[in-house]
């Protein structure tokens, strides 16, 4: 194992539960504001995954008031307090979710035709 995967390795998160593409998650995520610290949660579905190790991220999707809302989070990150998935997906056969951005209302939720 090389310097860089050593100093890595201790800093990956192990309590992150296991969570894939199609999966409704809620993210709870540091925010801080002049000098007060809050946590404010994200929920939607997760569309896509990519990356490794430290630099692994995923992006979570969801409808808010009509309008789509994507947010990129890092896995191992400092910010993220807590990942809850809430439903876990039906059979997907995508790596990668893009084409939900283009569905409306309920379409836009997996599992529902």
């Amino acid at each position: 194992m090389n310097l860089i995967e050593k100093i890595e390795s201790t800093q990956l998160k192990k309590d992150i539960p296991f969570f894939a593409q199609g999966d409704y998650v809620t993210v709870m995520s540091k925010v801080i504001e002049g000098e007060k610290e809050r946590i404010q949660s994200f929920s939607g579905i997760v569309i896509s995954r990519k990356g490794r190790g430290i630099n692994e991220s995923f992006i979570v999707r969801k409808i808010s008031y009509g309008e789509g809302i994507e947010r990129n989070f890092k896995l191992h990150s400092p910010a993220i307090e807590k990942i809850i998935v809430e439903r876990k997906a039906p059979k997907i056969r995508r790596a990668k979710l893009y084409y939900l951005r283009k569905q409306k209302g309920k379409e836009a939720m997996l599992g529902i035709k």
